[in-house]
């Protein structure tokens, strides 16, 4: 159970708030009565989209500025109760291609807001989006904490620096941190005019558009998912809890499916809607991980946390909210 009242007018900094994740973050925050303040880049090939906060926007604060930005950081983390550090480049093509920039966003600006916190508010407590990523290609199934790390792109390697930087801050500052492996994210907000976010994001698009589902190799890729609102509570569920300080956890779930699957679950809520099994493109295959599933005992053993929503619903959710918003989301950058 989560206690919402203790979020009762308390500060709370949202990095990457006007995201996929952030903005739903923010949504449920507003109604517990905190004080939430989003700090988005809006730059457009990184997710953040004003539709995502259209019914909230009253009730938020929004600061226009960039993680790697760190006189503006070490500004918005003063006085704040917590941190949900959820800014990232989420590519990993991108991250191949411009491993620069996913460096300067997943792993410098993150030390940089660490400092911003151990020098202007060492009592914040921090949440930190992690990832699957950092695993790579899985020795085993499902993939628990233990398992050996080997990413097999720029992004994972540079989210695990990101990762460890929050760890080593609260085991030798005493700045309270966690880190989340988070691992397919779904839900009404995400990014949905390419694969930069989520490939389920551009399956819905070529969905709704009368296309067929596009699904690389042979799709009998397995695949665990997580939607957005049982992301949500893990979140919060970190942030009021001393337990995890220090620590990550895997997110997941006991649903798993391949991707074959997965498409006709999404073909069967269309009409007339189709898949086509096609070829990896080159660029994916190499940076591809195979079958993927977690382990999350660890969490709910910590913290109790189960999912809630399974995937048929969720995907349906989906489904309607893009139907309804459609031009607000094919049109984003």
């Amino acid at each position: 159970m989560i206690d919402y009242q203790s979020f009762q007018d308390k500060k709370i900094l949202i990095t990457g708030g006007i995201g996929f994740i952030g903005s739903n973050l923010a949504r449920r925050l507003v109604s517990c009565g905190a004080k939430v303040t989003l700090v988005d880049s809006l730059i457009p090939m990184y997710g953040g989209n004003l539709q995502n906060i259209a019914d909230i926007k009253e009730q938020v604060t929004v600061n226009i500025s960039d993680v790697r930005d760190a006189f503006s950081m070490a500004y918005l983390v003063q006085n704040q109760d917590y941190l949900f550090n959820l800014a990232g480049q989420t590519s990993h093509l991108d991250s191949m291609t411009n491993p620069q920039a996913d460096l300067d966003i997943n792993a410098a600006a993150q030390l940089s807001i660490l400092e911003a916190c151990r020098q202007h508010n060492p009592q914040i407590k921090i949440v930190f989006a992690s990832t699957r990523q950092i695993y790579g290609k899985p020795e085993y199934l499902p993939v628990d904490e233990a398992h050996p790390i080997r990413p097999v792109d720029v992004n994972g390697i540079n989210k695990l620096a990101g990762e460890w930087y929050h760890l080593l801050y609260n085991n030798v500052y005493g700045i309270q941190a966690c880190a989340l492996r988070l691992t397919n994210t779904y839900g009404p907000g995400m990014r949905v005019k390419d694969a930069k976010q989520t490939f389920l994001g551009i399956w819905l698009k070529n969905l709704i558009e009368g296309k067929p589902v596009l699904v690389f190799g042979d799709g009998l890729q397995l695949r665990d998912f997580n939607y957005i609102d049982d992301v949500v509570d893990a979140l919060l569920m970190a942030a009021l809890s001393s337990q995890v300080n220090g620590q990550v956890f895997n997110l997941g779930s006991k649903e798993v499916v391949n991707l074959k699957q997965l498409a006709q679950m999404l073909c069967d809520l269309k009409p007339a809607a189709s898949y086509e099994i096609v070829p990896f493109p080159p660029e994916r295959k190499a940076i591809d991980i195979g079958d993927y599933y977690s382990n999350y005992d660890k969490f709910t053993a910590t913290l109790g946390w189960e999912p809630k929503i399974n995937l048929e619903q969720g995907l349906k959710s989906c489904l309607d909210y893009y139907q309804q918003h459609q031009q607000a989301y094919w049109s984003a950058a």
